[in-house]
């Protein structure tokens, strides 16, 4: 089945685009091989969902109400006669975020729609991610969920998923993704200063502090809001979550926090 790998050069699409060598990589900035797509310009849909049947959809960023962009692609698609949509979803809910359960609901509407649901990504660790700032920086995580735990998750892991989810007309429906377990943000300090043997902590704010980080990353302010309010979940508890879906999904066990570190201790502070 031919396929459209929507956000194919990000977190989640560059391992997937290695897992499916032969789909077609979706940007905005497209490189050799690659497709057009921007989600502000809907002239780009058509030619991008010319011949597939298959697409991976990575809504579009930091976005209370994505079904302002993602209604005409969702009409493009069925032009295309798309059948099978993999969406890059969240364990996370945005409160006051209606939007995104709409987008849900469209994505059910196609003929075989799959939602993925993933818990923290491990690469929030690494890169420009505001979290990730803080470890390098001032080796500390930054969070307003106290001693809430979260099911941190590999995006290699979710890529895995998605390969299976795009080639196999047998999985559908919805699947909770996390790694092998849930670690609050105290537990994955103790883990990277294990791992990397430098000091790491953990540093509760507020969740309006929390908001601020946001902003200051570049976060439009109702996103910002939206996602600071959500370490208010993980400190109720709402995110303490493990899931065998990677491990049915893809023969394998996902992978652990330890070992994400190991891999990556050079770049994590």
């Amino acid at each position: 089945m031919s396929a459209l790998l929507i956000g194919g050069t990000g977190t989640t699409g560059r391992p997937l685009s290695r897992l499916l060598p032969d789909a077609t990589v979706a940007s905005r900035n497209p490189g050799p091989g690659q497709v057009r797509f921007d989600w502000a310009e809907p002239s780009t849909f058509a030619p991008a969902l010319d011949g597939v049947r298959a697409v991976y959809l990575v809504p579009p960023p930091a976005e209370l109400e994505p079904m302002r962009f993602a209604a005409p692609f969702f009409a493009a698609a069925r032009a295309a006669g798309v059948r099978r949509v993999v969406l890059l979803g969240s364990l996370i809910v945005l409160p006051d975020a209606p939007g995104v359960a709409e987008l849900v609901a469209a994505v059910r509407s196609m003929p075989e729609p799959v939602v993925l649901r993933p818990s923290g990504f491990m690469q929030n660790l690494l890169g420009d991610h505001p979290l990730a700032v803080g470890l390098r920086e001032r080796g500390e995580l930054v969070s307003a969920a106290g001693d809430g735990k979260l099911g941190w998750i590999d995006a290699a892991d979710i890529a895995a998923v998605a390969a299976r989810a795009l080639t196999d007309p047998a999985v559908s429906g919805e699947h909770l993704l996390t790694g092998p377990e849930a670690l609050s943000y105290g537990e994955v300090a103790e883990v990277l200063a294990e791992v990397t043997g430098r000091p790491v902590r953990h540093r509760p704010v507020r969740t309006s502090e929390r908001r601020e980080v946001f902003r200051a990353a570049g976060m439009p302010e109702p996103f910002a809001t939206a996602l600071a309010a959500v370490d208010r979940g993980i400190r109720n508890g709402e995110e303490d979550l493990v899931s065998g879906a990677v491990a049915e999904l893809t023969g394998r066990a996902p992978r652990s926090l330890r070992e994400f570190a190991l891999a990556h201790s050079g770049t994590l502070v």
